[in-house]
């Protein structure tokens, strides 16, 4: 049975939706590449979570999880107009008004910026969740239930931002927005046009 500091895997499909209207999947993970992990130690969605405590291995789900208990509303705060000379080093091929960017703030945080405009003198990046605004649906089934070990729970501790619902850009380790930023491309934290619902920051 799901509890705290039990190791979950599991596959599933998640698909988004507003005012209504649902869309196609959007992200998935099956039986040979499951989502792992423990519960209770902040690494997934606390609803998504809290929508799976109690269940066993072999059982189902299907549930919604409302924007406001996943990435929040759209902060029009978060949509920022940056020089465009911190770009100058990134490959034309990423300056693209829809395209992706993982950067750094001023206090070294990594984030991920969309470009929404490109101007002769300023870039506006969007550092919303890309899913901000939007309803969860989640359908899957739990595949195994099993204590953590003293080992993986360690790991845990040393290493805080790592996969799972929105570990990174939900207001924790790595989101946030605005400030001064450099573009960092090397990082690895976020990408994808609608990704990081589940399984997209590692």
């Amino acid at each position: 049975m799901i509890t705290k500091n039990k190791m979950v895997s599991v596959s599933y499909e998640l698909r988004t939706g507003t005012e209504g209207d649902v869309s196609d999947v959007l992200e998935k993970a099956d039986a040979a590449a499951p989502l792992e992990f423990i519960c209770g130690q902040g690494q997934t969605l606390e609803y998504f979570e809290m929508n799976l405590l109690g269940k066993k291995a072999h059982e189902r789900f299907d549930f919604k999880i409302p924007a406001a208990q996943a990435y929040g509303a759209v902060n029009p705060e978060m949509i920022v107009d940056l020089p465009a000379e911190i770009f100058k080093e990134t490959p034309s091929e990423q300056m693209a008004v829809g395209h992706f960017l993982p950067m750094v703030d001023s206090i070294g945080r990594r984030l991920q910026g969309k470009i929404v405009e490109i101007g002769a003198d300023e870039v506006r990046i969007d550092f919303n969740h890309p899913l901000a605004g939007k309803d969860l649906y989640f359908k899957g089934e739990v595949l195994a239930v099993r204590d953590a070990t003293d080992e993986e729970l360690e790991a845990l501790k040393a290493h805080k931002c790592g996969g799972g619902c929105g570990s990174c850009g939900s207001g924790g380790d790595c989101g946030g927005g605005g400030g001064d930023c450099d573009c960092d491309c090397d990082c690895d934290c976020g990408g994808g046009d609608e990704g990081c619902g589940c399984g997209g920051c590692h």
